[in-house]
């Protein structure tokens, strides 16, 4: 049977990859929130992990964004190190 990682592994990595974007595309939080249907305690909480964003919200993100929501699941060199790992055996809380 496949070991699989926590699903807060993936809200991180959602989060961290929404913050890069945000950066890039020059929003701050607050500009985010007034460009979408989002608060601001929702952005915050998503990139800070807390959110377990559904496909339509990824989809939603990224169309404000101006991006794929591919990219907010791309995994990033810290997401690699956790599979690494979870790979090796050690345990991974869930």
């Amino acid at each position: 049977m496949k070991k699989q990682l926590a699903p807060m592994d993936m809200r991180k990595l959602v989060g961290r990859n929404f913050l890069k974007l945000r950066k890039q595309k020059g929003f701050t939080q607050e500009k985010f929130s007034e460009a979408s249907d989002f608060t601001q305690q929702y952005i915050s909480g998503l990139e800070q992990g807390r959110r377990n964003p559904t496909v339509v919200t990824l989809f939603e993100l990224a169309t404000t964004l101006g991006v794929s929501h591919v990219n907010l699941v791309l995994p990033d060199q810290e997401f690699s190190k956790s599979v690494l790992k979870h790979r090796r055996g050690k345990k991974i809380d869930q």
